[in-house]
């Protein structure tokens, strides 16, 4: 949020594929298969190991429709040299490879040696997306990448990256930012909101259901997934949140390869339109 009080629009990369024609020519979608990951930029969960081609084969076995990504690089000099299987590429073009034809990168926090931020990776196509900086004045720069996205026959839907803050205070504002957005988008238009919340005080859950957002977890189970630290989960920050759609069979990945791939655990679900 910065010096003003509406989020303010920083730069994304994205690569478009699948022709309108070819959209057409599809089958209706009526369900999507939903998985978030913090990267944590492509390192063991205590920064010891570089396992980001380890982490693309697990991401790619999952075969989810959607993929949203948090702590992703897009590019970093030093790792660069000091790593011999380091990606030319940036790290969600690395992830996406051949099975997601369509991406959008949203930069968040730019240092000395490089940036990182959110991305999509989606096998449909996005049809225009924005990077919103919700960062609060003198705390950890933070964004949300909002793309929407054309399925075949079926109304746009509105899926959000999140990254929120470590600060209490700062969570409240970016939250209350997160709601104008989703209080500008059509009534009826299936959204998705997942990613790393860092709300360890489980107090999204109730400011998001007055935006019309339920947490699929939550929903399922009576509360949020433990998913950090990945090796032992005892804190609920991760989370995947809908509106206008229904979830079956949220999931933990909480077994190998996952918990030596992050310090967060991945989660998905199967989202019926």
């Amino acid at each position: 949020m910065s010096d003003s009080s509406h989020a303010r629009q920083r730069d994304t990369a994205t690569h478009q594929a699948q022709p309108a024609d070819a959209l057409a020519k599809a089958a209706t979608v009526s369900h999507l298969r939903i998985l978030t990951v913090n990267a944590h930029k492509g390192f063991s969960p205590l920064n010891r190991h570089y396992v980001l081609p380890e982490l693309r084969e697990a991401v790619r076995s999952e075969d989810a429709d959607l993929v949203f990504l948090q702590e992703v690089l897009g590019n970093h000099r030093r790792h660069g040299a000091r790593h011999r299987n380091w990606s030319d590429v940036p790290q969600y073009e690395f992830l996406a490879d051949s099975l997601w034809p369509v991406f959008a990168y949203g930069r968040n926090a730019v240092y000395p040696d490089g940036e990182h931020g959110n991305a999509l990776l989606s096998k449909y196509p996005i049809v225009r997306y924005d990077n919103l900086d919700i960062s609060v004045k003198g705390r950890e720069q933070r964004g949300l990448l909002h793309s929407v996205l054309a399925l075949p026959h079926a109304q746009e839907l509105h899926a959000i990256c999140v990254h929120l803050g470590l600060d209490e205070r700062q969570r409240q504002q970016q939250i209350q930012l997160l709601c104008a957005v989703l209080d500008s988008l059509p009534d009826t238009a299936p959204v998705v909101v997942a990613g790393d919340f860092n709300d360890w005080r489980q107090r999204a859950d109730a400011q998001l259901e007055q935006c019309g957002l339920h947490e699929v977890f939550s929903r399922a189970y009576g509360r949020p997934a433990r998913s950090f630290p990945a090796r032992w989960p005892l804190l609920c920050l991760d989370r995947i949140y809908l509106r206008n759609a229904q979830a079956h069979a949220p999931k933990v990945m909480s077994r190998r390869p996952w918990t030596h791939l992050s310090d967060h655990l991945p989660l998905t679900v199967e989202v019926r339109l």
